[in-house]
């Protein structure tokens, strides 16, 4: 492996950690690329422990960093005191073990080579076109995925050092002391995240992406389960946050198929949007909030309902994200009735077909 190869690794496990996040700034990952060319990259501890230094910058950041490095590179490594070297290591460009210098490597060393770099590959794979293996690793890095939402002011107060005084705290110090007015009291108005509401399309076009779609809810739900809601949309709308609240993810998913009753059937989107806006959207769960869709667009039903629900949704929402699997193919165009009728309501249009892409939907919706 080339040292490109090595920066190429080292700047996809600094994208997994933002991710996960861990605030890897591009400052901290130079710092981590000068350190890799003096450290013996064929060493798994050794890498671990320039990640960890360089990377990490407070003690709450440690835990994500084992669960990702873990992950990304496919080995556990013993945390501990490093042992000190007894002569200064030699310069590598190798990444967990292989020729060069090394006396050759056991068949454990060779597997954790090959780790690395296959991981960076399996980011930009269709998930339609994994191996069983394959799907087991992106479950584990999709599980480091953090979606946050960007964060709003709210009406109530908080105490603060600076802003409005506050009448009522600063009487009450009066009262305390005699009416004499000592200190004023200030307040500030708190902030509080937006509200995520997530609809995922379980229709039977959607079903070979319904398992990470449903894992990425399952991790957004954890994350933030006070504001963030998720909803399947096939025939009819079912709303699964209460099973997907569940810590272990394959048992969320579990439970959100029992709950699903039209699982890889059809796709009336219009009307499962009207039933959304009628029942949730219009009484506040859309309101000002930022609405994923999770959709191939296509449409059983009259697409010009569609276009009216979308247009409704777009005037609630703060942000409409519409995410299609089929957007990240070669020569993919949305020429179908539902997709077309949705677009000019959609303020992104973004793929979803492999971890890099739903990357990517993180990466919107905080921007949003």
């Amino acid at each position: 492996m080339s040292r490109r190869d090595v920066n190429e690794v080292l700047l996809g496990f600094a994208r997994v950690l933002r991710n996960a996040g861990v605030d890897a700034s591009p400052e901290r990952v130079q710092t981590l690329l000068r350190a890799a060319g003096e450290l013996d990259v064929t060493s798994p501890r050794d890498v671990y422990w320039a990640g960890r230094v360089t990377l990490c910058g407070e003690p709450d950041d440690l835990p994500t960093y084992d669960k990702a490095f873990a992950a990304y590179f496919g080995t556990d490594v013993t945390v501990g005191r490093p042992r000190p070297a007894a002569s200064p290591p030699q310069r590598q460009t190798y990444l967990f073990g292989a020729e060069a210098d090394t006396g050759g490597a056991d068949s454990g060393e060779e597997e954790r080579a090959t780790t690395a770099s296959t991981t960076e590959l399996l980011r930009h794979r269709d998930v339609t076109q994994l191996t069983n293996a394959e799907r087991e690793e992106l479950r584990r890095l999709l599980a480091l995925l953090v979606p946050m939402t960007p964060t709003r002011v709210s009406r109530r107060h908080r105490a603060s050092h600076r802003g409005q005084v506050d009448v009522a705290r600063t009487v009450r110090r009066m009262l305390r002391s005699g009416g004499e007015v000592a200190l004023l009291a200030h307040r500030a108005r708190r902030a509080k995240p937006r509200r995520l509401v997530l609809l995922v399309d379980v229709s039977g076009s959607m079903r070979p992406y319904a398992d990470a779609q449903l894992r990425f809810a399952h991790v957004a739900v954890r994350r933030r389960p006070a504001s963030t809601e998720v909803f399947t949309v096939g025939t009819r709308l079912t709303r699964v946050t209460q099973e997907l609240r569940l810590r272990d993810p394959d048992q969320a998913l579990a439970a959100s198929s029992t709950a699903i009753p039209d699982w890889s059937g059809g796709t009336r989107l219009g009307e499962v949007l009207k039933a959304f806006l009628d029942r949730w959207g219009q009484r506040g769960t859309a309101r000002q909030a930022i609405v994923v869709l999770f959709s191939d667009g296509w449409e059983r039903g009259d697409p010009s309902l569609l276009a009216e629900q979308m247009c409704r949704l777009a005037r609630l929402a703060r942000r409409v994200v519409w995410v299609n699997p089929h957007k990240g193919k070669a020569g993919f165009a949305p020429l179908t009735g539902g997709m077309s009728a949705a677009l000019p309501f959609v303020d992104h249009f973004v793929a979803g077909h492999s971890l890099a892409a739903l990357e990517e939907v993180v990466a919107v919706i905080e921007r949003c």
